[in-house]
């Protein structure tokens, strides 16, 4: 069965999911069906949850979870492991990561305020493997006052997600003080953007670069009208470190 499947004929622990979340996940998870596989759920409520993952993943699914409620260390069982704290805890965090395996998989579905999502993205990426999955649940908050967020509202994880789109850009940007670029950056692949979910696909990135190959045969267009600086914009950007154009840096020749 897939997941929307088993999630409606689940007899367990109570599940609290949006319905169009299990086309999200079939998306991004299916790859791992049957695999041995680690994940790590921050915020497992009742329980339900691990019992669906466990289902659709199989036997080769080891959980490792993250809840604030201490009543959650009870649903502690056979290949799954329970920490208690709270996900806005960096330390906290850190410590879990140095007691479990690098992931496959890491789902936030915990208290979803925006310093909490963001405080675990930037401490547990890190721990997702080359090729693995960081999914961000209900980011609709980033849209809710009450959850500190609002629409376009600096701060929120959705706009922290919106700017990292432009690191995906490094080897395009001319001007070198414009962005950060760290570890997390340069390990983003690919962000998907869905109704309340946010998604990350963790790869490090190589270096791009273009190449021709075969036979010319017409002359080529040439465009006359590029835009060009203003004075302003030339007299501010001669103050900044520039590169050569990156079309040529990303040069791969002719063959």
């Amino acid at each position: 069965m897939n997941i929307r499947e088993l999630f409606y004929t689940h007899q367990g622990n109570l599940i609290h999911k949006w319905d169009h979340y299990f086309d999200i996940y079939e998306k991004h998870f299916a790859r791992y069906k049957g695999q041995k596989v680690n994940i790590l759920e921050i915020g497992i409520s009742h329980g339900g949850s691990m019992q669906l993952w466990k289902k659709y993943f199989g036997e080769g699914l080891h959980i490792y979870a993250i809840d604030i409620n201490q009543d959650c260390k009870k649903l502690e069982e056979e290949n799954t492991t329970i920490f208690i704290g709270s996900q806005s805890d960096k330390s906290f965090l850190q410590n879990v990561a140095s007691q479990i395996p690098d992931l496959d998989i890491i789902i936030d579905d915990g208290g979803h305020m925006m310093d909490q999502q963001l405080i675990s993205f930037e401490t547990l990426f890190g721990k997702v493997k080359q090729g693995g999955v960081y999914l961000v649940e209900d980011t609709h908050t980033s849209y809710w006052t009450e959850f500190y967020g609002g629409l376009r509202k600096p701060g929120s994880f959705i706009e922290h997600s919106k700017n990292l789109i432009d690191t995906l850009y490094e080897s395009h940007i001319h001007y070198d003080n414009q962005l950060s670029f760290n570890d997390i950056t340069r390990n983003i692949s690919c962000i998907s953007f869905y109704d309340s979910v946010v998604v990350f696909d963790k790869e490090l990135r190589k270096k791009p670069f273009h190449k021709q190959i075969g036979e010319m045969t017409i002359t080529p267009y040439v465009q006359i009208e590029k835009r060009k600086e203003t004075f302003w914009e030339s007299w501010k950007n001669k103050f900044k470190p520039r590169r050569r154009h990156s079309f040529e840096e990303n040069d791969g020749g002719f063959a």
